[in-house]
């Protein structure tokens, strides 16, 4: 947070590099604002960056950490059950350093009852190619071999899986270079079968990309970091796009958190104790507009949590996620005006991807399996 009293050259620098294309985008939402006609689709994912081991604790805290999850998410999930076996879906992005088997034992069988899936993160510092790329392929042989994890590519028949980096620090985009170390990371991603990077936004991080609230296609350029700062938008019926599909979650600049406090906000789209679900926020969301290019009718909301951290934990598993799917079930799923679907990672691609071929959305079985399908 910042204190709106105490702005410092530093505080600044935490949101230069997004706030022009911020206030272009604010300007053209205020004299060019999206008209949407009958029904708008929100397609709402929650991309854990799951870290059993956080704070470097103990095997039996990291098993207690994932218990709990593995306890209380059905229960929840089970609670916005529309009677047709359509519950809410929570995408447990694990990382490839905290491999434990009896974890993810437990995390499969939360994803193969139904309640979510399991996706790749990954911590890594003054990493190589070479051993980039082994570590992706071996876990992503570790969870389809020994877990039946992870999706395939229709197309290619490979195993695909979706990725978040850890520290934020993806293709190398820290100024002091760690947390990565490759310049090239966006390439080795595609090679290894990623099929969209879920990382963005990490405001209030220096890491963040100038380009905010989009779905687009970043091409790595491999002598350079930070390929994916832009790229090519999304677009509905345009299926030839370069590169690696990046999908954000809402960024946007607000005045106060509440009455109380005199600092402005960075709204990121992130699941806390310290930053609890609220209409309020859930407006900011929306009025985001994340959208693929010619479907403004269809809006994709990528929000974040880290699930282990027991404070959010309690949140998120004591009050936040009822408060969040009800809140959404109540305001934004009357049919009418809007409907609301609570989709995996890999659904909300699958979703992107048929527009993107001009598949109708009346066809839900065909677009929520449309290219990479579960295993």
């Amino acid at each position: 947070m910042f204190n709106r009293f105490e702005w410092t050259s530093r505080d600044f620098k935490k949101i230069d590099n997004w706030i022009v294309g911020y206030a272009f985008d604010a300007l053209v939402k205020m004299f060019l604002p999206v008209r949407r006609k009958g029904l708008t689709h929100i397609f709402l994912s929650i991309c854990d960056h799951f870290e059993p081991f956080w704070q470097k604790v103990s095997y039996e805290i990291g098993l207690e950490r994932v218990k709990r999850w593995y306890e209380q998410w059905p229960k929840i999930a089970n609670r916005y059950n529309n009677g047709k076996g359509n519950v809410p879906q929570y995408t447990f992005f694990y990382p490839i350093e905290e491999y434990q088997p009896q974890y993810l034992a437990m995390l499969s069988d939360l994803c193969h009852r139904g309640f979510g899936e399991v996706e790749i993160h990954l911590h890594h510092d003054n990493d190589t190619e070479s051993n980039l790329r082994k570590s992706l392929n071996e876990f992503k042989d570790i969870l389809t071999s020994k877990h039946s994890l992870l999706s395939r590519d229709k197309n290619t028949g490979g195993v695909s899986y979706g990725f978040i980096h850890g520290n934020w620090a993806l293709d190398n985009s820290r100024p002091d270079k760690r947390w990565c170390g490759i310049d090239n990371e966006l390439q080795i991603l595609e090679e290894t079968g990623c099929f969209a990077d879920f990382t963005m936004p990490s405001a209030p991080d220096l890491t963040q990309t100038s380009k905010i609230n989009s779905i687009y296609y970043a091409v790595d350029d491999p002598k350079k970091p930070k390929s994916h700062d832009r790229g090519i938008a999304a677009q509905k019926e345009k299926t030839d796009r370069e590169g690696l599909l990046m999908v954000q979650g809402p960024l946007s600049l607000g005045l106060f958190r509440d009455k109380s406090e005199l600092a402005p906000l960075i709204e990121n789209g992130c699941l806390a104790h310290d930053y609890p679900v609220s209409l309020k926020r859930i407006k900011r969301w929306i009025h985001s507009g994340i959208h693929v290019k010619g479907k403004p009718d269809c809006l994709f909301l990528k929000l974040y949590a880290h699930g282990c951290q027991e404070a959010s934990m309690d949140y998120l598993l004591g009050q936040g996620l009822d408060k969040l799917f009800a809140m959404f079930i109540q305001h934004y799923n009357d049919g009418r005006n809007y409907l609301t679907h609570f989709v995996s990672a890999r659904q909300m691609v699958n979703v992107i991807k048929s527009i993107e071929a001009g598949v109708s959305l009346e066809d839900w079985k065909t677009v929520k399996n449309f290219r990479f399908l579960k295993i």
